[in-house]
Order: structure tokens, then C-alpha cells, then sequence
């Protein structure tokens, strides 16, 4: 089984900075949630976590890390250390070098193409330097925000999952989007993004 190397630096293309998720990224997740009382339906959640909770999330992650099961990368804006989102990677299939992604980024900074420029970071580091071939994303019809950032990402549209996870009670649909390398070397979609 393959783990997620620590990054040593941060992953930049000028837009936007990727790093390791901390534990003092903590206050501005909260605040997040705060801000947009939709977020923790957008990340599949039945409410939004509290503190407790994500400080239980931090203290896990490295151990998820080193078991190649997840890593959560934190979005930042150039010249800042304050998390405006998150990179989560998840149902990491080693054997055949697949992984979930999901993307969240706080109100404020929405609509401005970072989570797009998060996205393509992310997948070049995940399908360069930690070996996985393919990514996915999956995301209700209903959110175009993310369908929009993943594909001026690069990701392709695959279809639609019809009925994939219950969620509320009710059986819900899914897109499913994903990328490979050869995406990365297509130039992105510079669209706007609504993210």
C-alpha cells in the first residue's frame, strides 16, 4: 500500500497555494460553516461539524496519510496563511491507483476560479508525484459551482449515477467527472468559473 508524501512545500501556480491541512486551519473552517449554512450539505455531512470534531479530523490525518487512505490539502490565497477551503482526498483505491476528490471553499472567496486553480494543483500533484492514475468527482446535479470548477479544471464529464447515495432520506443522483494525466496536458478551460 502507497501513502501521500508530506508536502515540503507548498503547491502554488501563482492563483492559488496548496498545503498540508493543519490544526490551526480549524477557526476559519468553522467560520465557513458559519457563513454558508448549506456547506456541510454540500460536503455530504448531516450538520456542520464542531470543533471537537475537526480537531479530531486533524489528529487523524496524519495517521490517514501514512496509510495512503486520505490526505486534506487546505486552500490558501498567495501571501496568506488563512484557509479559505479544502482538498479532501478520499476513497483512495491502491489497486487500481484511484481516488475521490471533493472541494470546498469558504463564501467569501467564491466565484474568483480558486477552487478551479485548486483542483489542477491538486490533480497534477496527486497523479505525478503520488502515483494515482485516475481521479473522480462526484457532485449532485445540483451544484454547479463544483461542476463548473472540475471541468475548468480539466475534468470530463463521465454521466450521471443515477440514484448513487442516499442522502436526506431520498436517493440522489450523482455526476461523475474525472482526470487523467493526459487531461493535465490539454489546457484548462479559463472560463468563468462559479465555484
Amino acid at each position: 500500500m502507497s501513502s501521500f508524501p508530506h508536502l515540503a512545500d507548498p503547491l502554488t501556480d501563482g492563483r492559488v497555494v496548496l498545503r498540508d491541512y493543519k490544526e490551526r486551519d480549524i477557526p476559519e473552517i468553522l467560520i465557513a460553516y458559519q457563513d454558508d449554512p448549506r456547506l456541510h450539505v454540500q460536503n455530504g455531512e448531516d450538520r456542520p461539524p464542531t470543533g471537537a470534531e475537526l480537531g479530531s479530523r486533524a489528529e487523524r490525518e496524519a495517521a490517514l496519510r501514512a496509510a495512503g487512505e486520505g490526505v486534506t490539502l487546505t486552500v490558501l490565497e498567495p501571501g496568506s496563511d488563512t484557509c479559505r477551503g479544502q482538498i479532501r482526498v478520499r476513497n483512495v483505491d491502491w489497486d487500481h491507483r484511484r481516488a475521490e476528490l471533493s472541494v470546498w471553499l469558504a463564501p467569501q472567496v467564491r466565484g474568483r476560479g480558486l477552487g478551479r486553480s485548486a483542483l489542477r494543483l491538486a490533480g497534477g500533484w496527486l497523479l505525478t508525484d503520488c502515483g494515482l492514475i485516475r481521479l473522480e468527482i462526484m457532485a449532485e446535479p445540483e451544484n454547479p459551482a463544483v461542476l463548473h470548477a472540475a471541468q475548468a479544471a480539466g475534468f470530463q464529464r463521465e454521466g450521471v449515477l443515477r440514484e448513487y447515495q442516499r442522502k436526506r432520506g431520498k436517493g440522489v443522483d450523482m455526476v461523475i467527472m474525472s482526470l487523467i494525466a493526459t487531461d493535465l496536458v490539454a489546457e484548462p478551460d479559463r472560463g468563468p468559473a462559479e465555484e
